[in-house]
């Protein structure tokens, strides 16, 4: 008989190989419903694997660092445009 943490820890690593592929924690969370898992453990899953995956994330160590540039408005000529009435009558 498999325990309840091994069944959960099972689902976790599916769940993380699954998101390192590109799929939404949504619809693996559906999908797994659908295939007759309980959504209470599936939920139990992912939010283990979320943890585990912050675990690994890398930590920052330098803070980003923010540059302004200012852009000079360049001098266009805008050409008049002229009503409709005078386009028609050519003046």
């Amino acid at each position: 008989m498999i325990k309840k943490g091994d069944y959960i820890g099972e689902l976790s690593v599916y769940i993380k190989k699954n998101l390192r592929k590109g799929y939404t924690k949504e619809s693996l969370k559906w999908a797994l419903v659908n295939q007759g898992h309980s959504k209470l453990e599936v939920e139990k899953a992912i939010n283990k694997a979320e943890d585990e995956l912050a675990k690994e994330a890398p930590v920052l160590k330098t803070r980003p660092e923010i540059t302004y540039d200012v852009v000079e408005p360049r001098d266009a000529v805008v050409e008049e445009k002229k009503p409709f009435w005078k386009r028609i009558l050519g003046l």
